[in-house]
């Protein structure tokens, strides 16, 4: 018979060197009110901590918005993000993980479109 052990299961453990820390998934929802996006990023379990970079930028290449974590205390990360200006589709979402002293890996990218949030019901002044 076989035990379910934390200390047994490897995707618990920090277990991962600075080389072998890298971005395991990154993913992008928009909110319905397309100012928002929530974004889930999980890492390798690592032994140092390390930072990341989050950077959004529109069709023509403009950042958007941007974050950096320094140090996070968890593999598994899940954020929110504010669109800024019009909208301007496909979005792409990049996210870089590096240490300080080295090393730097190239940043893991994901597109997506941003759908316009509905508009207000028109009211009837009479």
């Amino acid at each position: 018979m076989d035990f379910f052990l934390p200390q047994n299961n490897l995707d618990t453990n920090p277990r991962a060197t600075p080389e072998e820390t890298k971005i395991i998934s990154l993913t992008a929802q928009p909110y319905p009110d397309g100012y928002r996006l929530r974004v889930n990023m999980e890492i390798t379990p690592f032994q140092t901590r390390p930072h990341i970079e989050v950077i959004l930028n529109d069709a023509d290449g403009n950042e958007v918005t941007s974050t950096n974590f320094v140090e996070p205390m968890s593999w598994k990360l899940e954020f929110t993000m504010h669109i800024r200006g019009e909208l301007n589709n496909p979005y792409a979402l990049s996210a870089r993980l590096y240490y300080p002293e080295g090393p730097d890996n190239e940043p893991l990218i994901f597109s997506f479109d941003v759908e316009p949030p509905p508009s207000s019901p028109e009211v009837d002044p009479a």
